[in-house]
């Protein structure tokens, strides 16, 4: 038998086998930088650009 001492200070150990944890912070970082990218390469529709044309 043991007491509550002794499992103090000891952390879980993850499990053997490769197995990642999943990152979501860092998933949700890439989608994110990802969409980004592609918004940036997009092009400007021509009214769009008429219209700021106009604001000139």
């Amino acid at each position: 038998m043991h007491s509550a001492k002794d499992d103090q200070g000891k952390q879980p150990q993850p499990a053997q086998g490769g197995d990642k944890k999943p990152r979501p912070n860092a998933d949700v970082g890439d989608v994110l930088r990802r969409a980004y990218d592609e918004t940036l390469n997009e092009s400007v529709p021509d009214d769009l650009l008429d219209l700021l044309k106009k604001l000139d």
